[in-house]
């Protein structure tokens, strides 16, 4: 067991949920500054180091010690902040490689591959994180630490981890020069049968890397 999960499971609540409300506010601020779209060339980086680290507080909250709330029902928090804007910047900064296919839980047998949108997930990601930090702040600790570790097993957890594949799966294939064949994409908005889903769900990436890697060989010639 390395230090870090020790460290984890022995550490005082309070201590443990100010380094966790410190990792969550700054990967908010910094997914929020990359949404602006200032630096469109390094968001697709920016957002595999943002994310990677971000996970890095869920397996913290993975390997920590149960919570449980000290009320029976969560103490109102009033309307949620909206998302809208940051969801719509990104679909707009990522729309070439927006949409990628995940099979949701790999030990689930024979599951056919879903769409998603890395744009979507960033969204729903820092709704979560907000909402227990919105209790943070009000001083309800072990609400925002109940909320953050059950969120992360049930909803932020998988959909970040989802989106790190699709992050890396693109720097990977950029760093590498490795464009594929532009094939059709997939729509998260059609209504597939999983036969079609499973079929158009091993080319969705291809048009969409493809277009990366041309682009970056045209700036090699070009800066060459």
């Amino acid at each position: 067991m390395s230090d870090a999960t020790l460290h984890a499971l022995g550490q005082d609540p309070d201590d443990f949920a100010v380094q966790i409300a410190d990792q969550i506010e700054s990967f908010i601020v910094a997914v929020t500054e990359v949404a602006k779209g200032e630096d469109p060339d390094s968001a697709v980086p920016f957002l595999l180091l943002e994310v990677s680290q971000l996970l890095l507080a869920g397996g913290r909250l993975g390997a920590y010690q149960d919570v449980l709330p000290d009320e029976r029902y969560e103490p109102d928090l009033g309307p949620e902040p909206d998302v809208d804007e940051l969801r719509e910047r990104f679909a707009y900064m990522l729309e070439p490689v927006d949409v990628y296919s995940e099979v949701f839980d790999p030990y689930e047998p024979r599951k056919a591959p879903v769409a998603h949108r890395i744009s979507d997930d960033l969204a729903d990601v820092v709704t979560d994180l907000r909402h227990g930090l919105a209790h943070y702040r009000e001083g309800r600790t072990t609400e925002a630490l109940w909320w953050w570790q059950f969120s992360y097993f049930t909803n932020w957890g998988p959909t970040a981890s989802a989106t790190l594949r699709a992050l890396q799966s693109l720097v990977a294939h950029v760093r590498l020069d490795q464009p594929l064949e532009a094939l059709d994409g997939l729509d998260t908005d059609e209504d597939l049968a999983e036969e079609e889903l499973a079929e158009q769900a091993g080319r969705v990436m291809a048009e969409e890397l493809g277009t990366i890697g041309r682009a970056t060989a045209r700036q090699r010639v070009v800066e060459g």
